[in-house]
C-alpha cells in the first residue's frame, strides 16, 4: 500500500472509527462507504484530515532518514561496550554525525 493509501486510510479511520470503506489507488475521490445508508462525515472534514497527516508525515521526514541511517542496535551496543572498554567516544560521533546529516526542523 501507498504512503497516501496509507494516510487516507489514516484519515477515515480517525473521521470514521466505525465505518466501512475502500477506496481505489490511493484517490480519496473513488471513496465508496459500505453502508451507504449511514451517516457519515463530510468529505471536506475528512480531507482536512488528510491535509494534517501529510503534513504530520512531511515533518518527520528527519526522523525516518536518521532511522535508516543509524547502524542497528546490536551493533550499537558492541559500540557503546567498546567505547567503555577503551575510554573512546565513537557511538557518540557515529549518532551525531547522523543527527547532523538530517537535523531536526526547527
Amino acid at each position: 500500500m501507498s504512503i497516501k493509501s496509507d494516510i487516507i486510510s489514516k484519515a477515515l479511520f480517525n473521521t470514521n472509527p466505525d465505518k466501512e470503506f475502500r477506496f481505489y489507488d490511493g484517490d480519496i475521490d473513488t471513496l465508496e462507504w459500505v453502508d451507504a445508508a449511514e451517516d457519515h462525515t463530510s468529505i471536506d472534514v475528512i480531507k482536512t484530515e488528510i491535509d494534517r497527516l501529510e503534513a504530520e508525515y512531511t515533518a518527520n521526514e528527519y526522523s525516518r532518514k536518521r532511522a535508516a541511517a543509524y547502524d542497528s542496535v546490536g551493533n550499537q551496543l558492541d559500540q557503546l561496550m567498546k567505547d567503555m572498554r577503551d575510554g573512546t567516544t565513537t557511538h557518540q560521533e557515529a549518532c551525531e554525525a547522523v543527527k547532523a546529516k538530517f537535523p531536526k526542523p526547527t
